[in-house]
């Protein structure tokens, strides 16, 4: 390509408080329309906002988490301007003096590291919603999500690719989750981004014009957006033609971004410091308590997993991204001490049915101990490898214990060697050509025979016993 994607998001995150940011209406999602209410949110005359001190303390902690320098004095402004979900005319928000500055965390994509500093963190209040009705040309205001507390965590242009974009997205998702600050639910709009994008010539360091695309409500959404967005500018510049600083919108229907209006650019929000809010002061030891309060975050678990459990980058990456399977993880290996193959069966086996179940691992039927039995079952030679996927799949399913499956279907392994030899001579007896063939030198017809010796048993033959002794008659 031309040219080179520069990339930049503003990620916005609803904190997890009970109440609101400026006054004490409640936060819960889902509630009738205009019923979480009062006339401080609906910015009523003569009504003062009194900050909610726990929003201070989940925005230090998501600085503190992504390496931000936290202000020991921060501000809150008013950003002006004129929506129908805005009931004071202008928003709560920071600006000249954010809490938390000068941060980074460190992404993956494709197999190589790159870190991406954060320029800002800030606290806000949220505008409200607008629903549209679909009969009618006319629109409806809920002001519910008025004042709920909000960070805004802004990075520098360091992303070049719509899938760095999406790590670097899903990285401050797992952040949060891990910080119990956010619960992340992109559908119901706990957590939105926008995207400023420009392309520039290769080589060059100079930003070209950005377009801002809105509320991108979906890790899908931002990728397609962008790859569409990164067309279309790239076909303006070749054609001669001039990208317009722009907000869009992404339209899924269409499988494009449309024009909203023009970007604004800071002054045209006229910020000034709120008269009403005093300047927030935050104490060393306040910072410091903070920090000894934070939990042990992704980037450090996956190295630790990656220490202390000896498996690879990749399995650590998955596991650890996200904090209930990291969690199933380490419990399956209090009970069962074989941490690499419990990863590969939550990897494999357990993270596809949950995918095929549309679950998530806090609603997964397996329990760790269940799981750490079912492998137990395998190296004790009770099942095999096969038989215990085929109890896996009724166990995530139905809830049982694989032990009650197990016997309720017969599936013990077959390990009586006297037998499975009687067996063995039986299928040889059977296929003298092909035991002639495989005694000249096609010993691939190795499987045949086990596949024969399984078909006979339903799969429960002891397959390690079953290659030894097809082996010893074959005299091989």
């Amino acid at each position: 390509m031309e040219y080179e994607p520069v990339i930049g998001l503003e990620v916005h995150a609803q904190l997890l408080t009970r109440s609101k940011i400026f006054c004490g209406c409640s936060t819960s999602f889902g509630a009738p329309p205009n019923t979480h209410t009062c006339p401080i949110c609906l910015g009523m005359p003569g009504v003062l906002p009194v900050l909610n001190k726990q929003v201070v303390e989940f925005a230090i902690k998501m600085g503190l988490a992504t390496n931000c320098q936290i202000a020991p004095l921060s501000r809150f402004a008013r950003k002006n301007y004129f929506y129908p979900d805005l009931p004071k005319g202008y928003q709560i928000s920071q600006y000249e003096l954010p809490l938390a500055e000068h941060g980074f965390i460190n992404i993956e994509v494709n197999g190589t590291h790159q870190r991406v500093r954060i320029c800002r963190i800030h606290m806000e209040e949220d505008a409200g919603k607008l629903i549209h009705d679909e009969q009618r040309p006319v629109s409806y205001v809920d002001f519910n999500r008025t004042g709920v507390p909000l960070i805004e965590i802004v990075s520098e242009p360091d992303l070049h690719s719509p899938e760095a974009a999406v790590e670097y997205l899903r990285s401050l998702r797992n952040i949060l989750l891990y910080l119990e600050i956010c619960d992340g639910n992109m559908e119901e709009g706990s957590l939105r981004c926008d995207a400023n994008i420009s392309l520039r010539p290769w080589g060059s360091q100079e930003l070209g014009t950005r377009t801002e695309l809105k509320n991108m409500n979906s890790f899908r959404h931002l990728q397609r957006a962008l790859e569409y967005e990164i067309r279309r500018q790239r076909a303006l510049l070749l054609n001669g033609e001039e990208v317009i600083q722009e907000t869009r919108l992404w339209n899924e229907a269409q499988n494009q971004t449309l024009s909203m209006r023009g970007k604004e650019e800071a002054h045209d929000y006229r910020y000034f410091p709120d008269p009403d809010l005093v300047p927030v002061e935050i104490s060393p030891d306040w910072i410091e308590a903070v920090r000894q309060s934070l939990p042990e975050l992704p980037e450090a678990k996956k190295a630790r997993f990656m220490a202390a459990y000896g498996l690879p980058e990749y399995d650590a990456g998955v596991l650890t991204g996200d904090k209930a399977l990291a969690q199933y993880f380490e419990d399956c290996v209090q009970q069962f001490d074989r941490p690499k193959q419990i990863s590969n069966w939550i990897m494999s086996e357990l993270l596809r049915e949950l995918k095929k179940a549309e679950r998530g691992i806090e609603s997964c039927l397996v329990t760790p101990t269940a799981l750490a039995r079912l492998l137990s079952l395998i190296e004790q030679g009770t099942i095999s490898g096969k038989i215990a996927k085929a109890v896996f799949e009724e166990m995530i399913v139905s809830g049982k214990e694989p032990e009650a499956i197990i016997q309720a279907r017969g599936l013990v392994q077959i390990s009586d060697e006297t037998a499975l030899e009687t067996l063995a001579r039986e299928i040889l007896a059977a296929h003298a050509p092909k035991v002639a063939e495989y005694q000249s030198g096609k010993t691939k017809l190795m499987g045949f025979f086990v596949g024969q010796m399984m078909k006979k048993t339903k799969g429960q033959a002891n397959p390690k016993l079953v290659n030894q002794l097809f082996a010893r008659l074959l005299g091989k």
